[in-house]
């Protein structure tokens, strides 16, 4: 029986993106939430994205959401991003863009199909993380803004802010069975390994941790940096990942995507958590357990991502995208010992103080 059968928290990755046109995009756009745009599309996991050119400055995203998605869930989403800019507005992350009647949604009912929540967010300018060349300085920006984004959602709650992500790193147990998709064996027991690490020293700590919303999400593809040479974050995107966990798995989650292959194979990591750390302090035994989400996180990448490819072959490139630095990651980790990795992440925070 799959993961999504048993649990149910797959069920949306199980769905394939809604289909709809350019031209119903461009229609909507410009009936519902009155911009006359061009119109494209954009990529997505789960939703239909478009980008909408008003002009050469005003941007847009439309998002239709997943008919499997629950509705509280996207308006969850959308309450966050509210309550983001009401209490740091200067924080570069999408503003919600209303509807001609003032709405913050619209749904979406056509024949044959569940209604789907339709938003409009601004467009954020800049280029994606995974196109710029990484730095210290670089790391140490996103380690700082993220940490402001989890200051901002602190005091943030949702009645859907508590359900099930298969992306959840609370949930990670939950995966084992997806490994089987994974086609090496030698790469589908290092991610068994790092799995059996999690539940044997993560797990048990993590309902003993502050747990708030984060974002979850904060992988290269959903950060924009500055073009001025300034290596200034601007955009912070995708927040469909958001939901109630523990707080250290956002910093995890972002950690997971920064390089392995400098000197150190926590060197990267290591300079995202000290700037972290020095706006929004971490307990001990938060950093205790870093290096075992971390790792978590990579073996969700390739866990997730190996069964959605063989269900999705034609978004295969899109899915696949992080494995191999998630692979490389894991295979560097392997040579350290637990111990000298919290030891590592413990120097780093002290550097803060």
């Amino acid at each position: 029986m799959s993961v999504s059968a048993q649990h149910g928290v797959g069920s949306l990755l199980a769905t394939a993106v809604p289909a709809f046109s350019v031209e119903e995009a461009h229609l909507l756009a410009r009936d519902v939430f009155g911009l006359d745009a061009a119109v494209s599309e954009l990529s997505g996991e789960r939703d239909r994205n478009f980008h909408l050119r008003v002009n050469e400055t005003d941007h847009y995203v439309l998002k239709i959401s997943n008919p499997a998605e629950d509705m509280q869930v996207t308006k969850f989403q959308t309450e966050a991003l509210l309550h983001i800019a009401s209490l740091d507005p200067s924080l570069p992350v999408p503003r919600v863009h209303r509807t001609l009647g003032g709405e913050t949604e619209w749904i979406l009912n056509r024949p044959a199909e569940g209604p789907r929540i339709v938003r409009v967010l601004t467009f954020l300018h800049g280029e994606p993380l995974h196109r710029v060349p990484s730095s210290a300085a670089l790391r140490r920006n996103l380690g700082r803004d993220l940490a402001r984004l989890d200051l901002a959602l602190k005091g943030f709650s949702h009645p859907a802010a508590g359900h099930e992500l298969m992306w959840d790193l609370k949930h990670a147990s939950r995966i084992r069975d997806l490994l089987a998709h994974i086609p090496n064996a030698a790469q589908r027991a290092l991610a068994e390994r790092f799995l059996d690490n999690f539940e044997a020293h993560a797990l048990p700590a993590l309902p003993r941790l502050r747990a708030q919303v984060i974002h979850n999400d904060m992988n290269p593809h959903n950060v924009l940096v500055s073009t001025d040479g300034s290596e200034r974050i601007e955009g912070i995107i995708d927040f469909g990942d958001m939901v109630h966990a523990p707080l250290i798995g956002n910093l995890a989650v972002a950690a997971a995507y920064q390089p392995t292959t400098l000197d150190h194979p926590l060197a990267g990591a290591a300079d995202i958590t000290t700037a972290y750390n020095a706006v929004l302090p971490l307990d001990a035994a938060e950093i205790d357990i870093l290096f075992d989400l971390i790792a978590t996180r990579m073996v969700l990448i390739v866990g997730i991502s190996a069964w959605r490819a063989a269900r999705y072959p034609e978004n295969r490139d899109y899915i696949l995208r992080n494995n191999p630095q998630a692979w490389t990651g894991l295979q560097r980790f392997d040579r350290l010992s637990r111990g000298e990795a919290q030891e590592h992440f413990h120097r780093a925070c002290q550097r803060s103080e």
